[in-house]
């Protein structure tokens, strides 16, 4: 006989299976670094997740929030995962405003005093 379902679900189990992490285990390690709250504190991956809660995941230098609209156990597909959330997440930062990467052709040899310089120039602005 299965257990009564009472609508909760474990706060690292909804968050993998929503899509928000790739796996269980990354959601699990992100509770316990204090990446993840529920309605604005702190939780352990066990945490009781509830219908309605507020969950906020910091992942990658990005903040999602999110709130629980439906709860599921077992890790759906893109399409019904989006509708287990109301996403409230600031947009993404544009691609022009992440981060210029220097780039050297391939066998170009050492860089000169000129390219290093350039270089650190880029790092640093």
């Amino acid at each position: 006989m299965a257990p009564p379902d009472d609508g909760v679900v474990r706060v690292d189990s909804w968050i993998w299976s929503v899509r928000l992490t790739k796996t269980r285990s990354l959601a699990a390690t992100a509770c316990r670094a204090g990446h993840v709250r529920v309605n604005g504190e702190r939780v352990k991956p066990a945490h009781v997740l509830r219908s309605g809660d507020e969950v906020r995941l910091r992942d990658a230098g990005r903040e999602r929030i999110v709130v629980v609209s439906r709860i599921v156990r077992k890790r759906v597909g893109a399409a019904v995962a989006a509708e287990c959330f109301i996403d409230n997440s600031p947009p993404p930062p544009p691609r022009e405003e992440t981060a210029v990467v220097a780039h050297r052709d391939r066998g170009a040899g050492r860089p000169t005093k000129r390219d290093r310089r350039e270089i650190e120039r880029l790092r640093t602005s």
